[in-house]
């Protein structure tokens, strides 16, 4: 049976079309549909339910040493106050999962992982744990909205003094209070806009996600769905989980490789990944030319042989084009090639381009 949000009953009253996603009850859209809410990110704001997310606190004299065993990234010279994008591989240099890092203290982590991994990254961390480090999944007691678009910094900064709001990109200021409630904040998205996630008590979800509607009312702020966060994060070419990285796909592969530190002492899959050397397929971007949109599983053909597959595809409104993301093989991948994608038993011209197709 999926789970609700504490934002479910607000979902259902601000018009929202709910689906099932990562086990959760979560809305695809609201009343005036995906382009609009994708372009009201993009112009102005947009305001997420990410409550779906899964939360995970590293704490312990070896934490940071844990963490640099579990994941991709170095830790090691990261501040407090500051955020961290890491990969997590298996022994094969496959991809367990992508998240993010928070540092709140020099034994004090958040970890962030997708929703639908949740389970499956917090058992792979507790079977991998060094001795003196405690996980403990959180998940359950947070909620998570995401505030997103070019009016972002002036909404928030209605509500809070300046010194309470993270500055630079990837930077997060703890314990802060928010219309009375307690909430950390970060300077994080997923959207390719200006933005931040605010994590809070469920309790405060709704709380919290009214007066951030009211305060946005007037920049042009309304709510998204998971349409809006998939073309959004398509557009700004952000892998996205099961389709960019699986376990048979590594970081290097997904073009993640600056999430990868293969000069610090050992991770898990770093032997897999140095013993395969340089990557043999890559991700690229395609620009569909033909008349059609690419989706995921579609073959990628040069000159009549298969070169690779789609990882993902839509129109993306705000480039006013079709366009997808692909693995195909390196010695094709080069800006400017002209390939065809099958589309149902269809070939269709598509150039690869570089990413992101969308950078504000």
């Amino acid at each position: 049976m999926e789970l609700k949000t504490p934002l479910y009953d607000v979902h259902i009253e601000e018009g929202g079309k709910i689906v099932p996603f990562a086990g959760y009850l979560l809305p695809v859209q609201y009343t005036g549909g995906v382009i609009k809410e994708h372009m009201a990110v993009r112009q102005a704001a947009g305001l997420f339910d990410v409550s779906h997310m899964g939360e995970i606190r590293f704490t312990g004299p070896t934490a940071l040493d844990t963490l640099n065993h579990l994941l991709t990234n170095d830790f090691t010279d990261m501040p407090v106050g500051k955020v961290r994008y890491s990969v997590m591989c298996n022994e094969k240099g496959g991809v367990i999962d992508d998240l993010v890092i928070y540092k709140f203290g020099e034994e004090d982590y958040l970890a962030v992982v997708n929703a639908a991994n949740r389970h499956k990254d917090y058992a792979h961390m507790a079977a991998n744990l060094l001795p003196g480090t405690k996980a403990e999944d959180v998940s359950d007691s947070v909620a998570q909205l995401a505030l997103q678009g070019p009016a972002a910094p002036a909404i928030l900064g209605r509500l809070l003094p300046e010194e309470s709001m993270p500055k630079k990109y990837y930077t997060a200021v703890r314990d802060v209070s928010l219309g009375g409630m307690k909430c950390m904040i970060s300077r994080t998205g997923y959207t390719g806009e200006a933005g931040y996630e605010i994590y809070t008590a469920p309790e405060n979800a709704v709380a919290l996600w009214k007066l951030l509607r009211e305060t946005g009312r007037e920049d042009g702020l309304i709510p998204c769905g998971l349409g809006a966060r998939d073309t959004l994060r398509l557009e700004a070419a952000m892998p996205l989980y099961g389709h960019e990285m699986n376990e048979d796909i590594t970081p290097l592969e997904a073009g993640l490789g600056f999430g990868v530190k293969l000069n610090k002492p050992d991770f898990i899959g770093k032997a897999a990944l140095v013993a395969a050397g340089e990557p043999t397929r890559v991700r690229v971007g395609l620009v569909v030319t033909g008349r059609g949109i690419a989706r995921e599983h579609q073959d990628v053909f040069l000159n009549g042989e298969r070169i690779g597959a789609t990882t993902s595809g839509t129109h993306c409104p705000a480039v006013g084009k079709a366009v997808a993301m692909a693995l195909v093989d390196a010695s094709h991948s080069a800006p400017g090639t002209f390939v065809e994608v099958d589309i149902r038993g269809r070939r269709i011209g598509a150039e690869i381009v570089p990413l992101p197709f969308y950078k504000r």
